[in-house]
Order: C-alpha cells, then structure tokens, then sequence
C-alpha cells in the first residue's frame, strides 16, 4: 500500500525568501508545501518555478479569515468583499496548481453571531456556493475547516462541517480536519476522521500544543490508521504554531526557529515510522 503524502503550512517561514522554505522542505522529505493565503506575499511565477526545481507540489492554500473576509457577516458589502478573496485565492491555487483552498464560512475570532444564526448560515451556504462554483471553473476543490470554540462560535467539530457540506451543491467540496481543533472539540479523532469518509479532503496535523507530533500528549497511530482505513489520499499537511495569539508576531521575532528544521524533521519522521506499524 502506497504511503502518505506529507506537507508543511509556510505560516511559520514568514519572512523567509521562498527557495530556502522549499529546500528546507525537500531535504526532510516532504511531498509539498502548504502556501499561506496572502497572494500579495508570493511571486507566483517564483513558485512554480522553485517548487518544480525542487521536484515538491503545492499541496493547497491555507486561506486567511481576517474580520473583513467574513462569508456570513450582515453587512453584504463585507460578504462581497470576502467571496472576492476566495475568488483570488482560487486563481492562487490555479496558478500554482494547488489542488485545494481551504473555505471557512466565518471569520477567526467571532465569539457570536452578528445575525441572527439561522440568517448567518443562510449567507455562508449561499456564499460557499459561489466561492465553490468558481473554483471548479478554475480546477480547485475547496475544503471547509471547523475551528474551536475559542475561535469561532460557528462550526466546532466535523460532523458540522459535513453538515453543512450536504447543504452545498458541489462535487469539488469537501471537509478539512485540523487535529489541533479536534483535539479540544472531538471525543475522538479517529472516529471523527472514520465518519468523514470520502468527505475527508484535508487535514491539518499537529500535537495536542501545536507543536511537532510526539511533543503533545496525542496518540497518533490511532489516527493514522483512520486515515489509511478511509483510504484518504490528500496530504498530511503540518499546521504548527508557537503558543501565542500572534503568530506572525513571534516568527518575525525569532522565537519559532524550533518550528523549522527542527519540527520539520521530528514531524515527518515521528509520524513516517508509526505509519510503518500501521496493519
């Protein structure tokens, strides 16, 4: 049985020039790189070309919801404005031929709904719609991500997700487990994966702290046995992040050097030797 295919979010390389992102990447053995959804931080033509030098794919585009490319706000000015950064971010993916965007139907760091809810997924529905129609024009598929409670009031855990994934009308849709989300929001993230089935287009792995696999307290090979079960052919793709709300803040001050080539090897080769154990 063929193996995982294994990716890297770039978020924790911001700041970095792009050829020793993917060096880095292609040294350790990763398949592809995870770009951030900030077109404006890439020369894409540089990318298609260092990635093809570097024999590594774009596995997809990890889109950024700020508060002003919210899908399901009540200002319809602001709805307009977040389907016209999806739009972006899928002639993204296109150019690179990233096979996937990552949707999400609300915005990081709403608590509550500024809409009455049942009015709010009226406009996320309608509006992962259009953002999924055009994808497909331009030969993506879109993934929707489920985020904690502390993230987003909207939708916590895959069984929502798919949920609203059977409320779309869209062969090129699918639903995106993040482990560090289901950590805190599912009983069990095997299980959770299992029921997911061929729904399961993306993933986001990461330890219990978000930090490389086997430097948390989750059980891996559980999870990598799901996945293998289900058949699921998208990419393991590393989504980790130093313990702080700002992110970006701690990368471009030096303090997440550990969450390059340190994590970059300890993820793929944790994660490489318990899929050999795997029935």
């Amino acid at each position: 049985m063929s193996g995982f295919k294994y990716s890297y979010n770039a978020i924790v390389f911001t700041g970095e020039d792009f050829v020793t992102q993917v060096r880095r990447l292609s040294g350790f053995g990763y398949d592809a790189i995870e770009l951030v959804g900030e077109p404006d931080w890439y020369d894409l033509a540089e990318v298609r070309q260092v990635t093809g030098d570097f024999g590594l794919k774009v596995s997809s585009i990890c889109s950024m919801y700020t508060t002003e490319r919210d899908l399901c706000h009540p200002d319809g000015a602001r709805r307009q404005g977040a389907v016209d950064y999806c739009r972006r971010i899928a002639d993204m993916a296109a150019d690179v031929g990233a096979p996937l965007m990552i949707a999400a139907p609300s915005v990081w760091n709403k608590l509550t709904p500024l809409a009455p809810p049942d009015q709010e997924r009226e406009w996320a529905i309608e509006n992962l719609q259009t953002v999924g129609e055009y994808a497909a024009s331009v030969g993506v598929g879109i993934t929707i991500e489920p985020w904690n409670r502390y993230e987003t009031y909207f939708i916590n855990r895959l069984d929502q997700a798919l949920e609203l994934l059977a409320e779309l009308d869209l062969p090129n849709a699918g639903v995106h487990g993040d482990m560090f989300h289901m950590a805190i929001e599912e009983a069990d993230i095997a299980a959770a994966y299992a029921r997911a089935g061929p729904h399961l287009t993306h993933t986001h792995i990461a330890d219990s702290n978000r930090a490389a696999p086997g430097t948390g307290h989750t059980d891996f090979k559980p999870v990598l046995q799901s996945l293998r079960d289900i058949g699921f052919d998208g990419y393991l793709t590393m989504e980790l992040l130093p313990p702080t709300a700002d992110p970006f803040g701690w990368v471009k001050d030096g303090r997440a050097a550990h969450f390059k080539d340190p994590y970059v090897r300890q993820s793929i080769e944790y994660l490489k030797a318990l899929e050999a154990e795997l029935t």
